[in-house]
């Protein structure tokens, strides 16, 4: 694997990590019936600006127009797969937002939640599996290299690295608050 596809790659492993903290914050919410909404906001806060805007856009903006540039078709292929997906997880999250307007009720939350999850394993499960494979085999070795430098470039230009650690803080205080 290259450093791009290894980067992302790490990336996903991150996100998984969250994925696993979430479905226990939910698993709380289906049994209690007691969660705090401020968790509910922090965490989506990490979905959005990790997940979706600094990994998916790597990928996006960077990943999948080199694999266009290579030859790699972008509909009807797995690109086009991935970004269908990248595009209905945000609805996801913009339902959840959406249901945090009525705290009362988070079972709307929990739904979404819970599909989320899934669609996001399955994702990262095919573009670990053979997106990035094909990525690795499709583009030059010279482009790839200077792509591990772009994703930085790119992650500098959204997200300050101060947001980025606090992001990381916000989801290590919720994994000390839910996974005891």
């Amino acid at each position: 694997m290259s450093k791009a596809t290894t980067g992302l790659m790490n990336d996903h492993d991150a996100i998984l990590s969250a994925l696993d903290l979430f479905t226990t914050i939910l698993d709380t919410y289906s049994n209690e019936h007691i969660v705090d909404p401020e968790d509910l906001f922090d965490f989506l806060e990490f979905l959005s600006e990790f997940a979706d805007k600094c990994h998916h856009g790597k990928e996006e903006r960077l990943l999948f127009p080199a694999m266009i540039a290579a030859g790699v078709p972008d509909r009807g292929g797995p690109i086009g797969v991935m970004m269908a997906e990248h595009i209905q997880g945000r609805g996801y999250i913009h339902t959840m937002l959406e249901s945090l307007e009525e705290p009362e009720d988070l079972s709307r939350f929990e739904k979404a939640g819970r599909a989320y999850i899934e669609l996001l394993r399955m994702h990262i499960q095919k573009e670990n599996n053979v997106l990035f494979p094909m990525a690795d085999k499709a583009i030059s070795p010279e482009i790839l290299e200077s792509m591990n430098s772009a994703f930085e470039e790119y992650i500098t230009k959204v997200i300050a690295q101060s947001r980025l650690a606090e992001l990381q803080t916000q989801l290590k205080a919720l994994k000390l608050k839910y996974l005891h």
